[in-house]
């Protein structure tokens, strides 16, 4: 029931959120969607404190008859992959609900409602154990983030919404299609597990790699098909830029472990060469394309960008028939860490636009002389996007790049660790003309600090960052069994 409850818990409550609309205060909109995302974050804890870590096999399981005729059931389960996900989505949640307290203004009752019942469909996405269920999930949470972003983002908000929602539409059409063939070839069934026993040919494979790539190459999103991601973020209301980097990005690196490696070992291992590639690319030419940034929020999007390219990068790190432990465990540690950073960083982005009004960094000069809280916080976020060590940051840049040269990739460990350098300078000069100086304007010279709720958000993140930098081992504990399952199966040939 566990799982069921994180994902119906905030979905109800949205709906829930939408009869206090004629609330003219929106006070009982606020409370309402608040005891929502609190209500649906604290029955995700039992998952990590009941969690059995010895073993790899799913738990918290929920298998329900849903359509019968074509053998699609309402199943669910979570293992050492996915559990963290389902947490960290229903974390993040509050902190959107809280950013938008004060200043979401217009309908304010459909903004907490739109983003209560995604995050309880991307829930479901990461639970969910049948291929037809995750469909349903992952394109139907496409629906709320398009009304974020059209009705409650910036000027050019309808063309970022939908240049967001046919990327996005068009990739997963082609997943249907490979999610159809399997259910073909594996004798009528849509679990997901079953789908991972198929023998299939190397064409085959191939194809469905090319498919399921697209589709969620697209959601991470993998270099060239990542231009959708700056205008959103940059179009986006704050909220929206929190669950955009935090959380949606990871469902199309989960995609890579749960579809993509086990059900096309083959071809994955045959195409890795090409993966690793663009996952340099991404991690090297977009840090040169964030450091001409002239807007923040477009800065630290395109560092996503180059950030998730460690993660692909530590998933295809192929040796023979082996892929790298280390490497998988690595990618899984910096989709958690970027979940935390990310959404940090957009939420101070956030606080200095709620005064100012403009993401421009020359709009900006001296912050820390009117907000020495907040520029406290913020040089703290800044560290870890660059991968400080101490900063949960480091932790999976780090193990991805030692996992390359422990498999014999040297010059890719080196062409990875070496851009790192990138992130430093693009995260450290942002911070220098927004936060360092003298006061540079008037309009600086009147802002006014972090006020008590904004302060314990950010505390709350920032706790997070540290911990799991000083002390990764509760993150990664959980982990080593399904990952080594995912590896047993990968290494062996389906032809």
């Amino acid at each position: 029931m566990l799982l069921s409850l994180a994902i119906w818990i905030p979905i109800i409550g949205g709906l829930a959120v939408m009869t206090t609309a004629r609330d003219k205060n929106a006070n009982s909109t606020r409370w309402v969607a608040l005891f929502a995302a609190l209500a649906g974050f604290i029955v995700t804890i039992p998952l990590y404190t009941g969690f059995d870590s010895s073993t790899a096999a799913l738990q918290f399981v929920e298998n329900v008859k849903w359509i019968e005729r074509y053998n699609i059931n309402y199943y669910l389960g979570v293992d050492g992959i996915s559990m963290w996900f389902v947490i960290l989505n229903s974390f993040i949640t509050i902190f959107v609900v809280v950013a938008g307290w004060k200043v979401i203004e217009e309908k304010p009752a459909q903004y907490f409602a739109a983003f209560l019942i995604m995050s309880g469909l991307i829930n479901g996405a990461f639970a969910a154990a049948d291929a037809v269920l995750f469909y349903v999930f992952f394109e139907a949470m496409l629906i709320p983030m398009y009304l974020i972003i059209g009705v409650w983002g910036g000027p050019n908000r309808v063309y970022a919404a939908v240049k967001f929602f046919l990327y996005t539409l068009l990739g997963s059409l082609l997943m249907l299609v490979a999610l159809l063939y399997l259910y073909n070839v594996s004798g009528g069934s849509f679990e997901i597990a079953q789908f991972h026993k198929v023998p299939l040919a190397m064409n085959p494979q191939i194809l469905l790699f090319v498919a399921f790539f697209l589709a969620f190459a697209v959601k991470v999103p993998m270099w060239p098909v990542h231009t959708w991601l700056p205008d959103a973020h940059v179009e986006a209301p704050t909220g929206g830029s929190v669950v955009l980097a935090a959380i949606t990005l990871k469902l199309g690196a989960y995609g890579f472990l749960r579809f993509i490696l086990p059900i096309v070992p083959d071809a994955s291992r045959y195409l890795a060469p090409f993966v690793i590639a663009i996952s340099l690319i991404a991690i090297v030419y977009i840090g040169f394309v964030a450091l001409v940034q002239t807007d923040m929020k477009k800065l630290i999007a395109y560092s996503s960008i180059s950030h998730m390219g460690f993660v692909t990068l530590g998933f295809f790190l192929f040796v023979g028939s082996q892929t790298s432990a280390l490497g998988i465990e690595g990618g899984l540690m910096q989709m958690i860490s970027h979940g935390f950073i990310s959404g940090a960083m957009f939420l101070c982005v956030g606080v200095l636009y709620d005064r100012m009004h403009t993401r421009n960094i020359a709009d900006y000069g001296g912050v820390v002389n009117t907000m020495p809280k907040f520029a406290a916080f913020m040089m703290l976020f800044t560290m870890a996007n660059a991968g400080l060590p101490g900063t949960s940051g480091f932790i999976g840049e780090f193990t991805v790049t030692l996992a390359a040269v422990k498999q014999g990739m040297f010059w890719v460990g080196a062409a990875a660790g070496l851009t790192l350098i990138l992130g430093a300078a693009y995260s450290l000069w942002m911070y220098k003309r927004v936060i360092f100086g003298d006061i540079a304007n008037d309009n600086v010279r009147e802002l006014t600090d972090v006020t008590s709720r904004e302060f314990w958000m950010l505390a709350a993140l920032a706790v997070c960052v540290l911990f799991m930098g000083i002390y990764p081992a509760p993150f990664t504990e959980v982990m080593h069994q399904s990952v080594n399952e995912l590896i047993t199966h990968v290494s062996k040939s389906k032809l």
